[in-house]
């Protein structure tokens, strides 16, 4: 482990020079590793996995989702299982179902976590909300998370061209004496790029704020807000949707994800940095009570439950569907599907 200065603040970071793949395969080599749950993070997970050598099966009810792995090369009563037989021959168990289909899943899996078995998580909900979940593993196990910071598509993409995606890494409890070991091995197996350490509470408190924040709550507010007004006094769709968002995701993000936003307004034109260094404050003032308010409501459990009550009503998926379809409508994004068939690479 080594530590990293990140502007003042040290940090434990572990990375691929430290920790290569081969310590990971000797650390893991007598493992069988369940990958419960083949949605989001799983196939991801499972095939970087699979591929970087690690001995590695799937838990997976019958349906689309279980057709999909058969169609990835998993194999039926070989490397893929139904979940509770899955959970019976993992000595690690990926538990990378939704957080509701963890709580409701959640008595298999416990029943069969033998001692000395490591349970894995990509995400901190389960454990932190316990209180709501009911999800308290047993004391004799290794609890450890992996947490990518990044959908499982983004995962697998960029480990097929070589590169990784950063991930945070947590021990919540360490009952066998190696879970560092396994929990960074297991990073390193699944394309970590690098691995910061976190906890539990601090990885869910984090990654809610940050989805119901500006990775993709307040962008899509900021974005339609600006949309909006410019629509409002007169500017086309494509005028309003390419000063909007076709401008910041192909010119300026690619910038500042490689440079920074310093270096970014450096580089712009003495116009473009006054009116940016005049408005970030009003933005900023405006914008962080709200993110006060969003964070007091994760840490004290309201975002969690509005989760877990509005996943489970019966009608859910209906509704979800209905929302989204409203956003995938909206004239913004309706102008951003013709900007997108535009793009000289569509052309």
């Amino acid at each position: 482990m080594a530590q990293m200065n990140f502007g003042g603040v040290v940090e434990n970071v572990v990375t691929r020079e430290e920790f290569p793949l081969e310590k990971a395969r000797e650390v893991l080599k007598d493992e069988v590793i369940a990958v419960i749950g083949y949605g989001v993070q799983g196939p991801g997970q499972a095939l970087n996995l699979r591929d970087n050598g690690f001995n590695v099966i799937i838990g997976q009810r019958k349906g689309k989702t279980y057709d999909k792995a058969v169609a990835d090369g998993w194999v039926p009563g070989e490397t893929l299982f139904e979940i509770e037989e899955a959970c019976q021959r993992g000595t690690i168990i990926q538990y990378l179902l939704s957080d509701a289909a963890q709580i409701e899943l959640w008595p298999t899996v416990k029943a069969c976590l033998a001692p000395g078995k490591a349970l894995y998580f990509s995400h901190g909900f389960g454990v932190t909300y316990k209180e709501r979940t009911g999800i308290v593993p047993p004391a004799d196990v290794d609890v450890i998370l992996v947490a990518p910071k990044g959908s499982g598509t983004s995962l697998r993409t960029m480990f097929l061209e070589g590169r990784g995606l950063n991930s945070s890494y947590a021990i919540f409890q360490d009952a066998t004496g190696n879970a560092f070991n396994r929990v960074v091995a297991l990073g390193i197996g699944v394309g970590s790029g690098y691995l910061f350490e976190t906890t539990f509470e601090r990885e869910v408190y984090s990654d809610l704020t940050g989805e119901r924040g500006t990775l993709m709550g307040a962008i899509q507010g900021i974005l339609l807000a600006q949309y909006e007004v410019l629509r409002a006094n007169g500017h086309t769709p494509s005028e309003a949707f390419n000063e909007t968002v076709e401008e910041l995701t192909q010119s300026l993000m690619p910038l500042f994800a490689a440079k920074g936003m310093d270096w970014m307004y450096a580089n712009c034109s003495t116009t473009a940095q006054r009116g940016a260094l005049d408005w970030m404050g009003p933005f900023h003032d405006a914008s962080k009570p709200v993110f006060e308010k969003l964070y007091h409501e994760v840490k004290v459990g309201n975002e969690a439950q509005r989760s877990i009550d509005t996943n489970s009503k019966p009608d859910y998926r209906e509704g979800l569907e209905a929302e989204l379809k409203a956003l995938r409508e909206s004239e913004m994004w309706q102008a951003g599907a013709v900007v997108r068939k535009l793009r000289p690479e569509n052309n």
